[in-house]
């Protein structure tokens, strides 16, 4: 009898533990960020970890190579491509020139801050939008003499509960986009209600905890409203007009052809694809691509699917409870754990075997979105925006200590992800 070559032909315990092994380490060198002694970084380690597995002949290179999801590769690809022009388009600065332009208290000023990050990261990929804002923003501080802290910390939250709203909101929301096969206006009908909640949530919670420092700052102004009139003003963002013309025509089309229900990995391909068109040198597109988070997801569809063939089938899933009596508040639960524990793009991949078995597999997959992005406000280090603008702000002599963003993520996140689970278990449309 022919033998299936996808898998070797050890014995299935040894092979259950070797791949048990592999992928135990692969995650807890994820969760570290590193390997002690090594300058290895996360993408490193998951190319590690998929090439042990085919050292060990756990799979095969044929059986590796199907285990990628080729769709969220090329989304995920397109749209760095998309922003990347936008960015350099000066799109960014135009916008907080026009925030800054804004005659608005500073509680106004913080309002719309969180506003227009959620708006902009609902659609344009979170990381990228908090890389292009945060200095823009320390620079509005700045020039209107504002507390800085509770402004990059809404910045960080906001464009995290934004990118809840949309498919292409951030990395973990492609990979379910594309793993669930939901339709973009599906997606954003179910979850941008919870999005939009969020960012009020975000702000109500903001303005209390710095309460004090906003309220001097608004007395600050007002005693200075006569005698520092030039705090207000700016200098003209430095914006390339045709290129910026041309980004927001095509960037406005790709989204249209998104909720129209065109496939959105060749949507966004095409769109980058005709950026790619332009006298913009290639060179400086490139360098702005997240390469190592390409690498990191490769090598995490090998190693996941590794784990899921050789272990957790023996797990019978089907049996559990929870998985038919409270999937929203199981799925929710289990991921917010796991996205503060080895990041949430690791976490989320983990969660594809859990949701074969799930009957209500829609609303599973939405509250995994949902809840491994607001995730990452719990701490500092729960999503890559927040390092963005920890580390932005860090070059620019401000330091955002861990304290200080846990005092503020602690009840954000719960508050937001009980709102999130309570708008899936309560909302049937």
């Amino acid at each position: 009898m022919m033998t299936d070559p996808t898998f070797a032909t050890a014995a299935p315990d040894r092979m259950a533990w070797i791949t048990a092994a592999i992928f135990g380490l692969t995650y807890l060198f994820l969760a570290i960020g590193k390997v002690p002694t090594l300058r290895i970084d996360r993408a490193g380690i998951a190319l590690v970890g998929a090439s042990a597995l085919l050292a060990m002949r756990v799979l095969d290179l044929g059986a590796a190579a199907r285990s990628v999801d080729e769709a969220t590769i090329f989304l995920l690809f397109g749209m760095m491509i998309v922003v990347a022009y936008v960015r350099l388009s000066g799109f960014f600065e135009l916008v907080t020139h026009w925030i800054a332009s804004r005659r608005l208290g500073p509680r106004g000023l913080l309002a719309l801050t969180i506003a227009l990050a959620g708006v902009l990261s609902a659609f344009l990929v979170n990381d990228v939008v908090c890389v292009a804002m945060t200095p823009l923003v320390l620079d509005l501080c700045r020039r209107r003499r504002l507390p800085v802290v509770p402004y990059l910390i809404g910045l960080a939250t906001g464009s995290n509960i934004g990118s809840v709203a949309t498919i292409t909101g951030n990395p973990q929301n492609i990979i379910i986009g594309t793993l669930s096969h939901i339709t973009y206006i599906r997606f954003a009908a179910r979850l941008a209600p919870v999005a939009a909640l969020g960012l009020v949530i975000n702000f109500v919670v903001l303005s209390l905890l710095y309460s004090r420092s906003l309220n001097a700052a608004a007395n600050a102004a007002a005693a200075n409203a006569t005698d520092d009139s030039s705090a207000d003003e700016a200098d003209d963002p430095h914006i390339h007009r045709g290129l910026l013309v041309k980004c927001l025509c095509v960037t406005a089309a790709m989204i249209a052809l998104f909720f129209a229900g065109q496939p959105i990995a060749i949507v966004a391909l095409a769109a980058a694809a005709i950026l790619l068109l332009d006298r913009v040198r290639p060179e400086k597109v490139y360098h702005q691509i997240d390469w190592p988070l390409l690498v990191m997801f490769a090598g995490l569809f090998i190693v996941v699917r590794a784990f899921e063939v050789h272990v957790v089938h023996s797990w019978n899933l089907e049996s559990w409870t929870a998985v038919r009596n409270s999937p929203v508040v199981l799925v929710s639960g289990l991921s917010v754990l796991l996205s503060n524990l080895v990041s949430n793009v690791p976490a989320v991949l983990l969660f594809r075997p859990l949701m074969e078995v799930i009957p209500q597999k829609e609303t599973a997959w939405l509250a995994l979105a949902m809840s491994s992005t607001l995730a990452g406000n719990l701490t500092m280090l729960g999503s890559v925006a927040n390092l963005i603008v920890v580390e932005s702000a860090r070059r620019s002599r401000i330091e955002l200590t861990f304290g200080e963003f846990l005092k503020v993520g602690v009840p954000l996140t719960l508050l937001t992800t009980l709102v999130g689970i309570a708008w899936l278990s309560w909302t049937h449309y």
